[in-house]
């Protein structure tokens, strides 16, 4: 089994290598526009009477597949003591199977290499975006389709522990998922691998290149990514590296590895950090109760969708779709039609020489332990454009802020097998001395490398926030 600190310079060199792929990544730009030009997708809306093999049970308590297998669109009445909403009732998706995230990796010239797929899914702005080499629900891989088995599955189902690099659950939007959950997983081959007409090897740097653009990495590719721990090393050792010449180039990016290496930087300690968690967790009370969805309270059920009786949040829609090179080609479905794009940013700060992260703790109805941390500012279900100045911590100061000290900004679609269209502004800010160290109750500072110790465990970091860490760069 490979060491640890042998694993963590595999992807340290991976993250640092922007050049040194043995595909260029502006060929890797021209090659996803090549797929996108390729394949044919349709993807049309119908009523929710025309999806094949989905209904509604007679009390239209749930809507369903009629083999049991893949997901349920449920309703819920959720009661908390956290926010200013202490009830609500909702439709959610309860999908309580496991799937796979998983990335083959392999060294070329002494860099490991991701093997990417140019994946198609219905809900895709753009068609194509760059998914893992895997990404499968068990309804998927153990073909309840009756389709073909997703590629190159045989190499995670057969892989020993020697070569897993990456071996994680995390979460998925707990304000759209019942306790949904996905392996995240890394293996690193040796031997030759037929590279199919859809797929790419590209280092860990390029794929950090590639999601400054907009809905080019797709949410999946980014859960898997931030789960990647750097481990502790001098920016000496890190000098001698191969390609360490590429560090310290960009100030910025050479003070987040700062964040990401150091362990005796931080503002707080690791188990204070634990401390104040554990006691958000017991603090606040969460319980989600199943109803009729015909019962839900302020949700309208008609033949085209389940949506608010205001249009707020987000609607349960059909779709009829069709793609050209999926295991199968044509089939209809239910997804999760957003009311308005979100946005979700961190604030960073330079606290003692060290970045750190403003996160917030965070509970959503869908959470598997109540309460999980968050992006400085996660706005999904409501329209962050038209909040109440000063109502939301730090949201006037993202929108506001000097264009000097936007880090990151782009627009990122979340999972397109389950969400129609959704793209979320992704932002990361650096404040000045103008911001504050004091935060508001439930926020708390913390670097990069304690941010990545916790996503190693279950259910402490959300799917945002971990989109946003997977995107930061340590070199130009």
């Amino acid at each position: 089994m490979l060491e640890e600190r042998k694993k963590q310079l595999l992807f340290l060199k991976s993250a640092f290598a922007l050049n040194e792929g043995i595909v260029p990544t502006p060929k890797a730009l021209d090659w996803i526009r090549e797929q996108n030009e390729k394949v044919r997708v349709e993807v049309r809306k119908i009523p929710l009477s025309d999806l094949d093999q989905w209904l509604f049970d007679k009390e239209k308590t749930r809507l369903t597949h009629t083999s049991g297998k893949f997901f349920s669109i449920d309703g819920i009445r959720v009661t908390t003591n956290w926010g200013e909403i202490k009830t609500w009732e909702q439709p959610i998706i309860n999908q309580p199977e496991i799937g796979y995230l998983g990335f083959i990796t392999k060294e070329f010239n002494g860099i490991l290499h991701f093997l990417v797929q140019a994946k198609i899914e219905p809900g895709n702005v753009n068609h194509v975006q760059l998914s893992p080499t895997l990404q499968a629900t068990k309804s998927n891989y153990t073909r309840a389709h009756k389709g073909q088995a997703p590629n190159y599955l045989d190499y995670f189902t057969n892989a020993t522990r020697d070569q897993i690099l990456l071996d994680q659950l995390q979460s998925e939007q707990g304000a759209r998922f019942l306790r949904k959950r996905n392996r995240n997983i890394i293996i690193l081959v040796e031997e030759e691998i037929e590279v199919l007409d859809n797929f790419i090897w590209l280092t860990l740097g390029q794929l950090k290149q590639l999601m400054a653009y907009d809905n080019i990495v797709n949410m999946d590719t980014r859960t898997v990514v931030s789960g990647i721990s750097y481990g502790t090393f001098s920016f000496e050792e890190i000098e001698q590296l191969p390609v360490g010449s590429n560090i310290g180039k960009d100030i910025f990016s050479a003070k987040m590895l700062r964040s990401a290496l150091f362990t005796d930087k931080g503002l707080h300690k690791q188990d204070s950090l634990i401390g104040f968690i554990t006691e958000q967790k017991c603090k606040f009370e969460l319980e989600v109760h199943p109803i009729p969805i015909k019962e839900l309270r302020d949700w309208v059920v008609d033949e085209n969708s389940i949506h608010h009786k205001d249009h707020k949040y987000f609607s349960i829609i059909a779709v009829e779709v069709s793609i050209s090179n999926r295991e199968v080609r044509k089939w209809t479905q239910p997804m999760v039609q957003p009311a308005q794009e979100g946005l979700c940013a961190f604030v960073c700060k330079e606290i003692n020489g060290t970045i750190h992260f403003a996160v917030q703790t965070k509970l959503e109805c869908g959470n598997f332990d109540i309460i999980e941390f968050a992006p400085t500012v996660q706005c999904l279900t409501g329209n962050y454009k038209q909040t109440a100045k000063g109502s939301l911590p730090f949201l006037d100061y993202v929108l506001n802020a000097p264009e000097n000290q936007i880090i990151f900004d782009t627009y990122q679609s979340e999972e397109g097998g389950r969400f129609y269209r959704e793209q979320n502004r992704n932002m990361i800010i650096l404040a000045g001395e103008e911001l504050s160290t004091e935060l508001p109750e439930n926020y708390i500072w913390m670097t990069l490398n304690q941010l990545q110790t916790f996503i190693k465990y279950n259910n402490y970091i959300n799917i945002q926030a971990r989109s946003l860490i997977a995107a930061i760069k340590f070199a130009e």
